[in-house]
């Protein structure tokens, strides 16, 4: 499983263990009986608790091996399954680790508004003055508290196709939406096949692939400050302009006449893995299809290469006008339950763009830190995501439903695309989602 992809299996979990604060209230912050009072010199070693696992946590512990031999601390981490109830649990029971890595921005909140998380150090909140946007800062702030630095990235809302049949059928990379709809419609017409296939399924997750659909279209038509709103239910599912997203994805995924390219009609969406998706779209089966940049593992897998020459490559979404470059996705934000010397150190590290280039020239994961250089990742579609972070006119928001309540994003959210695609009306959808808002 891919670090990209944690989140999506265990986000529900998050909502129990969320609940279970609310219940608990706070005792105390963990940090004062784990890693001491503030400025303390600590022991030499520093815990760090999070979801990375198997070859990526090895990649990961691979990335700081020579900074802990440089700086004699012995950083220890630890990857659960189960970090979004766990994490939690050990918060309120003060066994806290010193860092915790976070998929979740609304999870990191939650703990720092309860005072279980200690405030970023200086030399944390410097490193991210200077190399990260002010989107990405606002995902580790609380109310006016800054608490914890980005790490890793993703990017969300490629589209995947075959270089030489785009050549072959006589089309070009689509500039805005409604030239994304015309190729389509292109590909449609001249091979006789449905262009685009899309999966839904993930187990007790599917529904997700369907949410980032709508997460950039939101973006991409009604703007920043809509998709904010949305996140924070000031603007319900059920507003227009939700709507309005629902409608332009049901353009492409609830045509029979465009999906789904190799598994069937348009309920087959459902039953169809997200990962299956990558054999068509390497064998040229399938046109079309809509994935992040973790998409490109998938692909190899499959028996495809990825570039702008290969088998396959990717453009970003398109935006309603030209020249647009709005983007969805995902990363974590590392938090502090400890702030002695030792583990500000190590969180310092972490936040730097030292330790961005390091991680990233190890391979499969990329960083938004402005000072990674993007040829230190080893695969075309990370070097181009990377820059797409790194360009000064790109907005970035978080992936919404990370961002929303569990009941709601990882619940009924997710839930209703399902249902959106075997059928059930628009209208319906949005209220059912609408009503998995938790009341005030």
């Amino acid at each position: 499983m891919r670090s990209s992809l944690h989140r999506r299996f265990t986000a529900p979990i998050a909502i129990a263990a969320v609940a279970g604060l609310a219940l608990a209230g706070c005792s105390g912050g963990p940090g004062s009986t784990g890693g001491g009072e503030a400025g303390a010199a600590g022991d030499g070693e520093v815990t760090v608790y999070g979801t990375i696992a198997d070859t990526e946590a090895e990649l990961l512990e691979e990335s700081w091996a020579d900074w802990e031999k440089e700086n004699d601390i012995d950083i220890k981490y630890e990857a659960s399954k189960e970090f979004e109830a766990q994490i939690s649990i050990r918060a309120q029971g003060g066994n806290a680790p010193d860092l915790a890595i976070f998929p979740q921005p609304g999870l990191l909140a939650d703990l720092a508004s309860r005072d279980y998380l200690k405030p970023a150090p200086e030399g944390v909140e410097a490193n991210v003055d200077e190399g990260w946007s002010e989107d990405w800062k606002a995902y580790g702030t609380v109310g006016d508290t800054f608490y914890g630095a980005p790490l890793m990235a993703s990017v969300k809302g490629f589209v995947w196709y075959s270089p030489a049949k785009f050549t072959e059928w006589g089309v070009e990379v689509p500039e805005t939406w409604d030239d994304l709809l015309a190729v389509t419609k292109t590909i449609q017409e001249k091979t006789g096949a449905a262009p685009w296939c899309a999966g839904f399924g993930s187990g007790e997750a599917t529904g997700w692939p369907g949410t980032d659909w709508v997460e950039d279209l939101v973006l991409r038509q009604a703007g920043p400050e809509v998709y904010d709103q949305w996140v924070s239910n000031e603007i319900p599912f059920t507003d227009p302009q939700i709507k309005s997203a629902f409608d332009a994805t049901g353009e492409i995924l609830l045509n029979p006449a465009y999906v789904n390219a190799g598994f069937g009609d348009v309920a087959s969406i459902n039953s169809t893995e997200f990962a299956d998706v990558a054999t068509p779209i390497s064998d040229g089966t399938c046109a079309l299809t809509h994935q992040a940049s973790f998409f490109d593992g998938f692909i190899t897998d499959a028996g495809g290469t990825v570039g702008p020459d290969a088998d396959v490559w990717a453009f970003i979404t398109p935006a309603v006008e030209a020249g647009g470059q709005a983007v969805t996705g995902g990363g974590e934000i590392v938090g502090a339950f400890s702030d002695d010397e030792d583990t500000q150190k190590v969180q310092e590290y972490l936040s730097s763009a030292d330790w961005a280039n390091s991680r990233v020239s190890l391979g499969g994961v990329i960083s938004a830190n402005k000072g990674l250089d993007p040829k230190n990742a080893q695969s075309p579609i990370l070097q181009e995501a990377i820059s797409i972070l790194q360009d000064d006119k790109t907005v970035f928001r978080f992936d919404a439903s990370d961002l929303m309540p569990g009941a709601v994003g990882a619940g009924t959210f997710w839930k209703g695309m399902v249902n959106w695609i075997n059928g059930t009306p628009t209208d319906e959808v949005l209220t059912a989602i609408e009503a998995g808002w938790p009341s005030e």
